[in-house]
């Protein structure tokens, strides 16, 4: 009995030997800054962190995963897309725990170069989840083609158009689609990641863009996600302080085409927009 516990100390140390002690965390991403965190995945290497990075293509997936334990913290989302999934989802104990970027959103066409000249009856797509087809509707109102109900909140839909004076044909579809749709229409709203993903330049091809330092997009700043247990996770500190750092920021630069901007926020400020959000 001895020996085979001596035995079994000897493999289980052989076993921590060979995988050199990392401790493995999995981030799920579904956005453009795939580069930022490969380079992260890169500086963790000297922290004795294996981190593995999970891609998604459906944005209604990552916080189910990090709420089932299938990965441990998730960058892909806003914090109104965060607040609208713990609305819907009532045990989901997730929550963000750091910032990353503000991606702002933009209106594309492949015909209209000016967006004072859209014409009657245009046909229009904004992404179909709740948080961003509001967002989109409001970067509508700013652009002045719709106007909204007064009531509008981060909730609101198309049947909350208060006044449609060119009688725009507004469509909600998948996130996804507002990219590959946009020959097919006039408008298309798309997010940040989206658009560079389909090859589009965030800074310079939109018609009309989000303004960046308008207090209203705060609810927009993306985050990174994480069980409400795992908070103080000395592991997670690591990997965000990580994200944070001048070589991630500058892969990230690069792969975003500098479309988008980074965001560091302290714990009181997320706590801030998090209040707001919930009222």
């Amino acid at each position: 009995m001895k020996k085979l516990l001596v035995l079994i100390v000897s493999v289980l140390f052989i076993l921590a030997a060979c995988s050199g002690g990392k401790e493995k965390v999995t981030v799920g991403v579904a956005s453009n800054d795939t580069k930022a965190w490969e380079k992260v995945k890169e500086l963790a290497k000297d922290e004795d962190i294996d981190l593995e990075i999970k891609q998604f293509s459906d944005y209604n997936v990552p916080n189910k995963a990090l709420s089932d334990g299938d990965i441990d913290m998730n960058a892909f989302q806003h914090f109104a897309f965060l607040n609208e999934y713990k609305k819907a989802h009532k045990d989901a104990d997730i929550s963000a725990v750091s910032t990353t970027v503000l991606a702002p959103l933009g209106i594309y066409s492949d015909d209209i170069k000016d967006i004072k000249k859209v014409k009657n009856g245009a046909k229009v797509i904004v992404p179909n989840d709740v948080s961003n087809q509001a967002r989109s509707l409001k970067l509508l109102e700013a652009a002045g083609l719709i106007k909204l109900d007064k009531n509008f909140g981060l909730s609101g839909s198309i049947k909350d158009i208060k006044s449609n004076p060119k009688n725009l044909k507004i469509k909600a579809v998948d996130a996804q689609q507002t990219a590959r749709a946009l020959s097919d229409v006039d408008l298309s709203v798309i997010n940040n990641g989206v658009a560079t993903k389909a090859g589009l330049d965030p800074k310079k091809d939109p018609i009309y863009t989000e303004d960046s330092k308008n207090d209203a997009v705060k609810p927009y700043i993306n985050v990174i996600a994480t069980k409400d247990d795992k908070q103080n996770d000395k592991t997670y500190k690591k990997i965000i302080k990580l994200y944070h750092s001048k070589e991630a920021q500058q892969a990230l630069k690069k792969d975003t085409k500098d479309g988008e901007y980074p965001v560091d926020l302290s714990k009181k400020e997320i706590k801030k927009i998090e209040d707001s959000l919930e009222k």
